[in-house]
């Protein structure tokens, strides 16, 4: 079984007195359900799943249920002696967006007290534009991801002592030895091809078999294609979102990397206010992440965004690899000069930054250039750019450069993350391994977040 982090919170949350219901949400296939399965069964006596997205395409028993008392009365009826009390009985309802009246009778829910709930929705964000009465002070919201690169190194037997001995090494920024970086590059440039899907890395612990990965991409990909026809009626509207998705992996390739309204139906004129909701339908769902540009950073960078620049990137940058190589590995793992691997060495960074609970943004400016990445420092009230490289020239970085050298922003230092093993620090620059993502912006169980 794959370890989680998110686990531990879950499990700490459902031990709790907190009568709150707690809401996991995250894109498709991620492992949502499993989870919550798992712990479900192991700390209560009595555990029943109700699957709305089943219900809907078989006898359809919940659909049109909008009362608590109907509710209680059907799920005696489906599961029978497997329920019990508030003490000792956890229903899980899963795939909630599909019926949103749900979201409402959470707070009823919670107030009758008849059972221990918790749900889970794949498109949540889409669901809730539509929701009349959102239950805030009822639930409490939590984002999952698929597998970041720590949780990959877990499933490929690294213990719990080697990843505190690396978490040390970034907190002290100590070097690897050489041999110890190979191994963890190597490992990394195969999480750029596995990704975090737990199929897709169930499968490669298997049989370390690229085409049988690639596989159950592709059938994700079909699957979240298959979701936007679904929760989108309108046609015209759901083969945009399919189109802006698929257009995603190529724009990467391009030097500015930002959708352009113009290319989406290769037609003069369109703006990027036409496709708003076709954008917040692929990041609402979870299967893009945004990254929104900012010219003139400022803390928190919220307050400086610039409502007509946008980046998408996939969700998970083994999806990413399949669309640009299909099974062909030494792009990655050879890392080919012949090949460009800036686009997918930012995916993942961006996977990774997300997954640690920062809102990413970026720096575009027409004057002094473009930074990968900017990410709000809370400890310092200030703003860290971040920059990845993927070549062997990942000390020139002029607009990074200039972006340090502007007084008005404030900014005093930045980090670029490349494949170079050591870790020094040139000025206000911090150079480090690329791998080292998965402890930037972390949060130690004493508080401390690392930078």
């Amino acid at each position: 079984m794959l370890y989680r982090k998110i686990g531990k919170e879950i499990e700490a949350h459902l031990a709790s007195s907190s009568d709150k219901i707690l809401v996991l949400e995250g894109a498709r296939q991620i492992g949502k359900s499993f989870i919550i399965r798992e712990i479900g069964n192991r700390l209560f006596k009595n555990f029943v799943e109700v699957n709305f997205a089943e219900d809907e395409e078989g006898p359809q028993h919940f659909k049109n249920i909008h009362s608590t008392e109907a509710f209680y009365f059907t799920l005696s009826m489906v599961a029978g002696d497997r329920i019990g009390n508030a003490d000792d009985t956890l229903v899980f309802l899963d795939e909630i967006q599909v019926y949103p009246q749900y979201l409402t009778m959470l707070k009823f829910f919670r107030q009758e007290r008849r059972f221990r709930f918790i749900a889970s929705g794949s498109l949540l964000g889409i669901a809730l534009r539509s929701t009349t009465s959102i239950p805030v002070g009822s639930i409490i919201r939590k984002e999952m991801y698929q597998l970041d690169f720590e949780e990959f190194l877990i499933a490929n037997n690294f213990g719990d002592e080697a990843i505190s001995t690396l978490r040390n090494k970034f907190q002290n920024r100590e070097s690897l030895t050489e041999e110890q970086h190979q191994h963890l590059l190597g490992l990394f440039r195969r999480y750029l091809l596995v990704g975090g899907m737990p199929d897709a890395v169930n499968v490669y612990l298997e049989t370390h078999n690229i085409v049988k990965v690639r596989e159950i991409q592709d059938s994700i990909k079909a699957l979240y294609g298959d979701d936007a026809s679904k929760y989108e009626q309108d046609s015209q509207r759901h083969l945009l979102i399919r189109r802006i998705y698929d257009m995603i992996p190529s724009q990467m390739e391009n030097k500015k990397k930002r959708i352009v309204a113009k290319d989406i139906r290769d037609k003069k004129g369109d703006r990027f206010m036409q496709y708003q909701d076709e954008f917040e339908y692929l990041v609402s769902s979870g299967i893009t992440l945004d990254v929104h540009a900012v010219s003139n950073p400022g803390f928190p960078l919220s307050e400086s965004v610039h409502k007509n620049l946008l980046k998408l990137y996939l969700n998970d940058v083994g999806m990413l690899t399949a669309q640009l190589y299909r099974n062909n590995l030494r792009p990655v793992l050879e890392d080919q000069r012949s090949v460009n691997l800036g686009a997918v060495y930012e995916s993942a960074v961006a996977q990774q930054l997300k997954a640690n609970g920062h809102k990413l943004f970026y720096y575009d400016n027409r004057k002094k250039g473009e930074v990968d990445f900017l990410i709000d420092d809370y400890s310092n009230t200030s703003v860290l750019p971040v920059e990845v490289k993927s070549g062997k020239d990942y000390t020139v970085h002029s607009a990074l450069n200039n972006l340090l050298s502007t007084p008005d922003y404030h900014i005093s230092s930045a980090i670029v993350l490349s494949n170079d093993r050591v870790i020094r620090h040139d000025g206000n620059v911090t150079y480090m391994p690329v791998y080292f993502t998965m402890f930037l912006g972390t949060t130690s169980e004493d508080g401390m977040v690392y930078f």
